[in-house]
């Protein structure tokens, strides 16, 4: 199937398996579907099954998101407590369609939880609440992390899938690959069908091809990565600063937040040392898995100066990693969000695209370990082989199987719709945004934004926020910014509702009057909601003008959280 008609079924508010051999593109594909949603009044809420995946899509977590966080089992109180908590309640009432990226990865039993959730939050008996469901991945590679003894199931296995009865969009281009050869390996080891002949041809793989690109390498255990990366640390010239985490609460829950944190305990740093982040802060602009360079410490506080693979410069100061539990945090600790990244695991790599790679597969484990780490350069051209073990190129058969049922759906669904007029097909669009509350968008106003960018635009809500610290009014920032005042009253509204912003911290831009003027705006919220700022303006006779009544109802939402 290609692109665009994947995209045309998409835009039908059809729940949608979208998957494809990498470089099919996928990402590409869900973002212009992404682009078209928020120009046609859509809410899209943009997930994925691990933190490293969500980085590729600008998203978070599908466990984050849905609330259920690090629960594998949802008892009755959990799924009470989940409904009850605001943030989640009020995105998932808000969204229109929901993306889970890197499905492969994300086990049938939590998507059954987040079904589950989805249906109680929203009130609603349809398959997750009644929200379009975008499954996009691939399962050829790196199945879903159980814990040991547990038994691991595919998400196509679980109940929430088959309720959804998602149609199968399987991508034909391919925009990665340019080698013929190689496109046929990665496609025998697809049909489980590797023969000698391809050993050889990976054997032979000894060199990089390319001039002046210094390989990323790709090991299947962090050890590995751990001893390269000190290393090419000790490399480096210039003294190293040291940066230890901190910790406090219960000893067991402190060490555990320890054992699991991206960053080390103890993380030695140098100028041109090459880093990746390792949690997500959008207002600050970065996320877990953006990588960069140190180019400096602050003179002030010493803290690294990061310069992202995009160009930003970022400074990463330290951030803490909490347990809480009934409200109350049991255990925090507290680091620099990064960790050395001259090399990656496998499972890290996953959704990234690479000019130059060399690849240890001589202890590869799981399957798809393999076809990940070889799919992610574009020609043999690009790849180094330093090791290969006899079952590092083995795929699931349960996978192959399913594949072959993936793409007769696909086939099936595209045979439906090229039957169709444009006519038919922009009629299924147009009532999808109408039952939404949209407006079908034309071409023009449909502008596609890439991932790294979506961070970007989030990281603008960090500069409204330090403007209001420093005491600047509204009128002041909109100025200073070139923006409009409506627009940074609503990044206030945003800070508030994501807890960024206090009360006191806000107090200087109440006008005057407040004290006269606020019972009246609190009176008419109380009468008429705060869902829209329109009905409360009327009611009010218009006595209040809009940046008024808005900051009242951002006082009401701090006073009734």
């Amino acid at each position: 199937m290609t692109q665009n008609a994947a995209l045309d079924i998409l835009k039908t508010g059809a729940n949608v398996f979208l998957t494809g051999e990498p470089g099919a593109g996928k990402t590409y594909v869900i973002n212009q579907y992404i682009a078209w949603l928020e120009a046609a009044g859509l809410s899209v809420a943009i997930t994925a099954s691990t933190g490293i995946a969500a980085t590729h899509i600008g998203g978070m977590t599908i466990h984050s998101w849905s609330g259920i966080g690090i629960r594998d089992t949802l008892t009755p109180y959990d799924l009470d407590k989940i409904a009850t908590n605001e943030k989640v309640s009020r995105r998932a009432k808000k969204a229109h369609v929901l993306v889970i990226d890197e499905v492969s990865m994300l086990d049938g039993k939590i998507l059954d939880m987040v079904n589950l959730v989805l249906k109680t939050v929203r009130q609603r008996e349809e398959p997750f609440g009644g929200l379009q469901v975008v499954f996009v991945g691939d399962f050829f590679q790196l199945p879903p992390v159980t814990r040991q003894g547990d038994s691991m199931l595919y998400s196509f296995q679980s109940r929430a899938w088959s309720d959804s009865l998602p149609l199968t969009c399987y991508l034909s281009e391919q925009h990665r690959q340019e080698d013929n050869l190689f496109l046929g390996l990665l496609k025998s080891i697809r049909q489980n069908q590797v023969e000698e002949d391809h050993y050889t041809l990976l054997g032979e793989q000894t060199s990089i091809s390319y001039e002046n690109i210094e390989p990323t390498k790709l090991y299947t255990h962090n050890a590995d990565v751990d001893t390269f990366n000190n290393q090419k640390l000790r490399e480096l010239n210039g003294h190293a600063k040291t940066f230890r985490m901190h910790g406090k609460g219960g000893r067991v829950l402190v060490e555990s937040l320890m054992r699991n944190c991206l960053s080390p305990e103890t993380l030695e740093l140098k100028e041109e040392a090459m880093v990746m982040f390792t949690k997500n802060n959008f207002e600050k602009g970065y996320v877990n898995g953006t990588l960069g360079r140190v180019i400096d410490f602050d003179r002030t506080d010493g803290w690294p100066i990061v310069k992202t693979s995009d160009g930003r410069t970022i400074k990463a100061e330290s951030t803490s990693w909490e347990v809480a539990e009934d409200g109350k945090v049991r255990a925090t600790i507290e680091q620099v969000p990064l960790r050395l990244a001259w090399a990656i695991t496998v499972h890290k790599s996953q959704g990234m695209s690479l000019d130059a790679a060399e690849i240890d597969l001589s202890k590869a484990f799981v399957y798809g370990q393999g076809y990940v780490a070889l799919s992610r350069v574009r020609a043999l051209a690009g790849l180094k082989l330093s090791g290969i073990n006899p079952n590092a190129l083995s795929v699931d058969p349960r996978v192959v199987a399913q594949d072959l049922r993936f793409k007769d759906d696909s086939q099936s669904a595209e045979d439906v719709f090229n039957e169709m007029s444009e006519e038919e097909l922009l009629k299924l669009h147009g009532n999808f945004v109408k039952a939404g509350g949209g407006k079908l968008p034309k071409p023009e106003e449909v502008k596609a934004v890439e991932a790294g960018e979506r961070v970007k635009k989030e990281s603008t809500h960090e500069i409204t926020k330090q403007l209001l610290l420093e005491k600047m009014s509204v009128s002041e920032i909109a100025k200073s910014r070139k923006m409009v005042e409506s627009t940074i009253w609503g990044h206030v509204e945003d800070l508030i509702n994501e807890e960024q912003l206090l009360r006191t911290e806000i107090a200087h831009l109440t006008p005057s009057n407040w004290e006269q003027t606020w019972p009246q705006i609190e009176k008419a919220i109380q009468e008429v909601g705060d869902e829209k700022l329109k009905p409360i303006f009327e009611y009010l006779k218009e006595k209040y003008d809009y940046d008024q009544v808005r900051l009242g109802r951002i006082y009401w939402r701090l006073t009734t959280k």
